[in-house]
């Protein structure tokens, strides 16, 4: 009797803009599953067509058309990869009436709320969400020093404080990133973004500022990890700053290899540390 050929597992990808979409995806079919990406009008790479196996075009907000899709193509896994801008908040989004039913229920609009609100209502209908890390666990950062030079004392005072001030903010699911320079805060994250919060601390502190990016506390990883790649220390090196310390196992590093190369080129200390530095 001829064997029956394995049915392959169907992923399905919530694409942002960014690269990662193309590399979860990639990694997905390099194991043998058939991937259906559901992109982002004004958001999405339009390469990542050739990276799928199928692809669906929404509007931000449409989540009865992003449920459909998934459940058409017999998905049952669900992943979020890439960003989605902060700012289109105000401007593109285009709710559907799930997607209606979902924001009125929200008394605050912040990332974790929406996210957690939008993966309660997808495991309703039977979808089943996943760390967007499942298919690529080594851009996880690892802990220590990741680069030649190792940051100074004054640098880990400014770390440790950093970090506390890091950890508060994201507790208020306001930021993940703050910028420090001789133990003050010169920038936090807001909606701008890491690059932009680092190009405002730079501009501040004029040189030497500590840049100090975390996950927040009681952050789910599956939908929300912290991220930072080459373009992160191009901007930093731009402002002169001197350090950029990471939460090891919370935080994925695009262009590991290059950032390094880079940094060490620069003279930029990359420090990733599993909890609050002790000095």
């Amino acid at each position: 009797m001829r064997k029956m050929p394995e049915k392959r597992e169907h992923i399905g990808i919530i694409a942002g803009g960014g690269r990662f979409p193309m590399l979860v995806a990639d990694a997905a079919r390099r194991r043998g599953c058939f991937t259906v990406a559901v992109a982002h009008e004004g958001e999405t790479d339009p390469d990542l067509v050739e990276h799928v196996d199928e692809l669906v075009w929404i509007r931000l907000g449409q989540l009865g058309r992003l449920i459909r899709a998934f459940r058409q193509r017999d998905v049952q896994q669900v992943l979020m990869a890439g960003t989605i801008a902060k700012g289109r908040m105000f401007s593109r989004v285009r709710p559907d009436l799930k997607g209606l039913a979902v924001m009125s229920r929200m008394a605050v609009f912040h990332d974790d709320g929406i996210l957690r609100n939008v993966s309660r209502e997808m495991e309703k209908e039977g979808l089943s969400v996943v760390p967007s890390t499942r298919f690529l666990p080594e851009l996880i950062a690892p802990p220590g020093v990741l680069t030649q030079r190792k940051p100074s004392k004054g640098e880990i005072t400014d770390i440790r404080f950093g970090w506390r001030m890091a950890k508060e903010l994201g507790r208020l699911d306001i930021g993940q990133c703050v910028v420090v320079r001789r133990r003050t805060v010169v920038a936090l994250e807001a909606m701008e973004g890491t690059d932009e919060t680092i190009r405002r601390g730079g501009r501040i502190a004029r040189e030497k500022a500590v840049v100090v990016k975390v996950s927040k506390p009681h952050q789910d990883l599956r939908f929300d990890v912290p991220s930072v790649g080459l373009q992160t220390l191009r901007v930093m090196d731009e402002v002169k700053a001197a350090v950029l310390a990471l939460e090891a196992g919370k935080t994925l590093l695009f262009e590991k290899p290059d950032m390094i190369r880079f940094a060490d080129e620069r003279g930029i200390s990359i420090v990733s540390m599993e909890a609050e530095p002790d000095g």
